[in-house]
């Protein structure tokens, strides 16, 4: 398999999810501002939505979208449980977690938080509306080590979003069990040797 990605961006949690599942992969570095290739061919030549992640499966399939690709690497691991199992109530909650991670907080750090170009009034009303969906995330982490029962994808893709925090300088003071949270799945040896592949090994928020 073949991961496209961008330091420190969404593909972050597909590169950690491959890790933890103990899958075979090669990475293949995507240069967003220019939207190209380290060979300089386009990305959109690969991903027709000319962003990151995509990942070329074995077959020679391209898969894209975070909350898929995440839920198909765990399917592809199953021994490693990576998401509960199959036509239980647990799955269909990481599911809901996993919808809520792309909708309500990725689709707040990015585009808006990310482009200086933000006018600064939309930029107080997303991130308002990002410390509102933070408040349940608190809420759910506080007495937890992870979102579900054990370490799974929804983990992978929540720490990926969440780590922005710190690049964008947003304040996450009034969130200790976040806080706590982000340096527990930045210490997992899969996450460890997932960012530092990437170059992007940092000091979590504290």
């Amino acid at each position: 398999m073949k991961l496209y990605y961008s330091p420190a961006a969404c593909s972050l949690a597909v590169h950690i999810a491959l890790r933890e599942a103990g899958l075979p992969f090669d990475l293949a570095k995507v240069d967003l501002g220019r939207h190209r290739l380290a060979d300089g061919s386009p990305l959109i030549a690969v991903n027709p939505k000319n962003y990151v992640p995509a990942l070329e499966t074995e077959a020679g399939d391209v898969l894209t979208e975070v909350a898929a690709i995440l839920q198909w690497v765990a399917e592809q691991a199953p021994d490693r449980h990576l998401l509960p199992p199959a036509g239980t109530l647990e799955l269909q909650r990481a599911r809901e977690w996993l919808n809520f991670i792309a909708t309500e907080l990725h689709k707040g750090f990015s585009p808006w938080l990310w482009h200086k170009e933000t006018e600064p009034a939309t930029r107080e009303q997303v991130v308002q509306k990002l410390h509102a969906r933070l408040v349940l995330v608190e809420e759910r982490l506080t007495g937890r080590d992870t979102v579900l029962d054990r370490f799974s994808v929804v983990d992978a893709y929540l720490f990926t979003i969440l780590n922005w925090a710190g690049i964008l300088r947003f304040d996450l003071s009034a969130y200790p069990a976040i806080r706590a949270y982000l340096g527990r799945i930045a210490a997992r040896p899969a996450v460890r040797a997932a960012l530092t592949a990437e170059g992007s090994l940092r000091a979590q928020a504290a």
